[in-house]
């Protein structure tokens, strides 16, 4: 088969620059996308009576035979298949005839490969969504099973205060939430047709794009054709996404690495998520977050290195553009296997409450002991005099005795005893957004009520 393009040519291509310029070893992927962009087009074509029903027919058909072989892995890519769309439209030829060739008209691989990506990262944004649906999930039941495990919260990796293990979860879960919802709205930007823009000036036989719209699935058109066979912003964009969501779930594993350490023991994954040491016995190692950890570096890679591609363009289409897809693919695929992999990490990771408890300390509670004194101006230094104090005599502020307080202030009273309770300290954090019980039960019902919608969403729209 002859490149759509060749017409213009006499000499021969170099065969180097023949595999140079082809894409068709990645964008094969988007072969269902380039089906279904095609039918709805010949039905285009045919409601403006550029082909007839018959010829019509004849294109949906045939190209359901095409789709029938990819989805059966017998479809026989040959040497002239430069890309996804040619190679389509040659198989559609061997299948239909001549008819073949009129389903490029006025349709350029320029609104056509626009329109395939935006069908493509679409659907598979939406089974991100789906995966990022069941992490949240996963980490809400846990927070609700596990609420009354506390543990140090830590600022600068030093021990701060005591929180509940469940606000731990949610301070991530929140963020994944964020995540989902930049996505879904980049959805709803993804979900915008190109095609009708021709090559860049738009398609002269006044195809109805509303009509392609509806048949496709998009919530609008796309406004202007130059805009249309041109814009890439929305794979910058899910670039951005998967950067940013990657990065959350890089600091979640960074947590869980640290607490998984002999140092720690807060927590054990379990032997599925993790491996051993090819030299020594003892070790189990959290391999599963560690390429959690690593990848987020590559999908970040991918983001800068697209955004350079793009920098320099000029307007309309430019064969740099051909680089927008392995980006997104690749970035799709780690984050599908990220996102499952962290749900089963968190799913079976199991939980050493006893060691977390262990693990607090009197000094975590140097803010409790300032606050006794409120209003009193002065009382953080009061509270670290008596940190220095315990330190001097060599035992826990909470083995000081009454006058030792009362020598930094009299207004310490015998009830300074209650200060060293932890859960005490917990449930005074208390105010919306805090970690005591009132306040993670109520961030528990506001996500699980947030899901509860988006689960209502996906029942209505099947």
């Amino acid at each position: 088969m002859a490149q759509l393009w060749g017409g213009r040519f006499t000499g021969k291509v170099d065969p180097l620059m023949e595999a140079f310029n082809a894409s068709l070893s990645f964008d094969q992927r988007m072969w269902k996308a380039d089906i279904v962009g095609s039918q709805a087009y010949a039905k285009a074509l045919a409601k403006q009576g550029i082909i007839t029903s018959e010829e019509r027919d004849a294109l949906v058909q045939g190209l359901g035979k095409v789709a029938k072989e990819w989805e059966t892995k017998s479809f026989q890519v040959k040497p002239s298949d430069e890309d996804i769309h040619t190679a389509n439209e040659r198989r559609l030829g061997e299948l239909v005839g001549s008819v073949a060739g009129k389903l490029h008209t006025g349709r350029s691989r320029n609104d056509q490969v626009a329109t395939d990506m935006r069908l493509w990262l679409r659907d598979e944004a939406r089974v991100l969504l789906g995966h990022l649906y069941d992490l949240i999930r996963v980490a809400v039941d846990r927070a609700e099973s596990e609420i009354d495990i506390i543990m140090p919260g830590y600022t600068h990796l030093q021990r701060a205060q005591p929180i509940r293990w469940s606000h731990w979860l949610l301070s991530y879960a929140w963020g994944w939430q964020a995540d989902a919802i930049r996505l879904e709205q980049l959805i709803s930007r993804v979900n915008q047709l190109p095609l009708g823009s021709g090559a860049l000036a738009g398609n002269p036989f006044n195809v109805d794009r509303q009509f392609l719209a509806q048949e496709l699935g998009f919530e609008g058109v796309i406004q202007n054709s130059l805009y249309g066979v041109s814009d890439r912003d929305f794979v910058a964009e899910f670039l951005f996404w998967s950067s940013m969501t990657m990065i959350h779930l890089s600091r979640w594993s960074e947590d869980l690495i640290i607490y998984s350490s002999g140092e720690f023991g807060f927590v054990t994954l379990a032997d599925a998520y993790s491996t051993g040491s090819s030299l020594m016995p003892q070790k189990k190692n959290p391999d599963s977050l560690e390429l959690i950890r690593g990848k987020s570096g590559r999908i970040f890679g991918d983001m800068s290195g697209f955004l350079m591609t793009l920098k320099g363009l000029p307007s309309t289409y430019n064969k740099d553009l051909q680089e927008d897809k392995e980006p997104m693919f690749d970035a799709a695929d780690n984050l599908s296997g990220c996102l499952q992999i962290s749900t089963g990490v968190l799913t079976t990771l199991k939980v050493h409450a006893a060691k977390m408890k262990q693990s607090l300390s009197n000094d975590m509670l140097a803010t409790d002991l300032a606050e006794y004194l409120v209003p009193f101006r002065e009382t953080h230094h009061i509270a670290g005099h008596a940190v220095r104090l315990g330190e001097e005599h060599g035992v826990p502020m909470s083995q000081l005795k009454l006058e030792d307080f009362q020598k930094l202030h009299p207004k310490f009273e015998a009830d300074v005893s209650q200060v060293w309770d932890y859960e005490k300290s917990i449930e005074q954090r208390c105010a919306q957004g805090g970690t005591s019980r009132k306040t993670v039960l109520e961030q528990i019902s506001n996500l699980r009520a947030w899901l509860g919608d988006r689960s209502d969403k996906k029942r209505k729209v099947h």
